[in-house]
């Protein structure tokens, strides 16, 4: 996506950000029987260098402890698996690659193994096959971990690790376009607004446009560009590290991504391992463009984590190492979906506080469905709603890494 001019001066639906989210939903809403308008979709940074979705590690998983996450995941799950027959079955669309290691949440203490136990109570309740593990099934599966302090583990043996979400962003970008959506280089410096509607955008070399309604998909500058539109959404830039290292000693079988007590979580990653973990200096919000390491976290708390729970660890290389953001909901680390209350034609599809990529299928199809008819159509969105602050009815996510 190089640089291009307007091709109109009004658009029935602008998006603003052109990453996984703003994608799912040029691909959703343009492929929607009852849609036939016009979409340009704005992204600042076509190389997708610095976005949350180049950073990603591209995991699913089906163990969160909020009941409308695991629809989502058992309906995002159906549809990587099954990508080819979603996009309409076409010789142009690959297959997605899914490695499914599981996850595996451990729990060193009571308090953290009831967490566990109602989790997966409400996981199975709505279909999930997750299972808890005893610390003696867990030595017995899984004979690496050092687990004599492991209370209580929850693993997902269907449904959860990696998939190519590269593939299926760069699919959804090509079959939006080739229903004539508009990709555009362009950073939105304004936001035009009347009342209760937004009525068009100004580009940063001052083209302005009119359009029916505005998307934002703007990940961890989603504040920022609520913000233009005289709005104030709870969602920051949180920092958090990626690292990829070889280790000198197989563990005999893929590791699960292992989400351990001390913050630091670890995966098979091809050949190797593929471990994160947040900033050790409390998770502060950063600037947007701040993607500024802790050079010392490797050695002084990741690697010395790792060791702890794994100790065929001894002797890890590390190859790689990378910061991303988080889109991160201060109030309750779930998504703001559909529109907001103040301006109706202002529709987010923000704060996902690191399972956003995972959830893009859902999401991006609901908000798509809200812009023709009002309502979701097919899955029931309506716990993400924005108005669910000012109600009090937050939907507070334990499990994010």
């Amino acid at each position: 996506m190089g640089p291009r001019m307007a091709e109109q001066v009004s658009y029935d639906v602008i998006i603003v950000g052109g990453a996984m989210m703003g994608a799912s939903v040029a691909w959703f809403l343009s492929s929607h029987p009852g849609f036939d308008g016009t979409i340009a979709v704005f992204e600042r940074d076509p190389g997708y260098e610095l976005c949350s979705t180049t950073h990603s590690n591209s995991c699913m998983r089906q163990q969160f402890t909020t009941a409308p996450n695991i629809p989502v995941s058992r309906f995002c799950a159906d549809y990587v698996r099954n990508f080819r027959d979603h996009m309409g079955g076409g010789e142009d669309i690959p297959d997605l690659h899914v490695h499914p290691f599981g996850y595996m949440y451990l729990a060193t203490t009571e308090e953290g193994a009831q967490v566990l136990r109602d989790a997966q109570a409400l996981q199975a309740g709505l279909g999930a096959q997750t299972r808890l593990l005893s610390r003696e099934a867990l030595a017995e599966g899984f004979p690496f971990y050092r687990s004599d302090d492991v209370l209580l583990a929850s693993y997902g043996p269907v449904d959860e690790g990696y998939f190519d979400g590269g593939t299926m962003f760069d699919t959804w970008r090509r079959k939006a376009k080739a229903n004539g959506v508009t990709f555009l280089k362009g950073e939105v410096t304004a936001i035009a607004r009347e009342g209760a509607r937004i009525t068009g955008v100004t580009l940063d070399d001052g083209t302005r446009l009119a359009c029916g309604a505005l998307v934002n998909a703007t990940g961890p500058r989603a504040a920022h560009t609520a913000a233009m539109a005289g709005l104030d959404l709870p969602v920051e830039p949180r920092k958090r590290y990626t690292f990829v290292f070889d280790s000198a000693q197989s563990l005999g079988q893929d590791l699960p991504l292992t989400v351990d007590p001390s913050g630091v979580h670890v995966r098979t990653d091809g050949a190797g391992f593929m471990a994160g973990c947040p900033p050790r200096d409390g998770d502060p919000a950063v600037a947007p463009d701040d993607f500024t390491a802790d050079h010392g976290l490797w050695e002084e708390v990741v690697w010395p984590a790792l060791y702890e729970r794994i100790p065929a660890f001894e002797a890890i290389r590390l190859r790689q190492m990378w910061v991303g953001h988080y889109a991160y909901n201060t109030l309750d680390q779930n998504a703001l979906l559909g529109p907001h209350p103040e301006v109706p034609n202002f529709l987010l599809i923000n704060g996902f506080s690191g399972h956003g990529l995972q959830q893009s299928p859902a999401m991006g199809r609901g908000l798509a469905e809200w812009i023709v008819s009002g309502r979701f159509e097919t899955l029931d969105l309506s716990a993400f709603a924005y108005d669910r602050i000012a109600k009090g009815a937050l939907i507070v996510e334990r499990a994010i890494i």
